[in-house]
């Protein structure tokens, strides 16, 4: 797993996190987030995740909402229901990414901008999606 996947996947999270709550445009917040600098497969990346995760987020709410033990998915943390969505859809969507490293990159996401708690949480919800 490279440092740049990471970095990308924080992005990406940053956009979601930004279009869910200001309800801005996909695009310019991905610009938002990737420097001008970056390399077009680091911002590829990135635009694949956010562009992804928005186009199918009624179907991966309907996969994770299942999941989600006496909570529904309006209900979770803004973090926590972006980490899911993405999450689901890189393992739907991306399949060249093994499993065990989105998993892996989701509970570090939520360790890194939400609560200790979310880790394990988002750990518990994505096994069930695998």
């Amino acid at each position: 797993m490279s440092s740049s996947r990471r970095l990308a996947r924080e992005q990406a999270l940053q956009a979601l996190y930004s279009i869910e709550i200001g309800h801005g445009d996909p695009s310019a917040a991905v610009s938002d987030v990737v420097p001008e600098k970056a390399k077009s497969e680091h911002r590829d990346f990135v635009r694949q995740l956010v562009m992804g995760t928005l186009e199918h987020k009624d179907e991966l709410d309907g996969v994770i909402a299942p999941l989600l033990e006496r909570w529904s998915v309006e209900r979770l943390p803004v973090l926590d229901r972006s980490i899911l969505r993405m999450g689901t859809f890189e393992l739907r969507y991306c399949p060249e990414t093994p499993a065990a490293v989105v998993m892996n990159e989701a509970v570090e996401l939520a360790k890194k901008f939400s609560t200790e708690d979310s880790g394990s949480y988002i750990n518990g919800v994505l096994s069930k999606v695998v």
